[in-house]
């Protein structure tokens, strides 16, 4: 790569595949592929940048109503359990 040509984005993510699951350490590859390591780290942290989710905007109240309901649901069935465990422990000591 080191001949002055742009690399292809398809060399790009094709070097970001190999730095993410060969197991080989950023410098051999790079090495091996003719880039510098500063290029291949910024390739990464690209990739990086690219594939983390935008935080999508939230209606704050309308999730704060659906997690107490969960919360209320959540409460409700570990006393169901509770009880039932009791009575099972009860039951089993007979």
């Amino acid at each position: 790569m080191g001949n002055g040509n742009r690399p292809t984005p398809e060399f790009r993510r094709e070097a970001v595949r190999l730095a993410l699951t060969s197991g080989r350490m950023r410098r051999e590859i790079a090495e091996d592929l003719g880039i510098g390591l500063s290029t291949l780290t910024r390739w990464l942290r690209d990739e990086r940048d690219a594939s983390e989710p935008s935080e999508a905007p939230v209606d704050v109240h309308a999730e704060l109503k659906r997690l107490r309901r969960e919360n209320a649901v959540l409460k409700q069935e570990r006393d169901i359990l509770k009880k039932a465990a009791a009575f099972f422990a009860k039951e089993g000591s007979r």
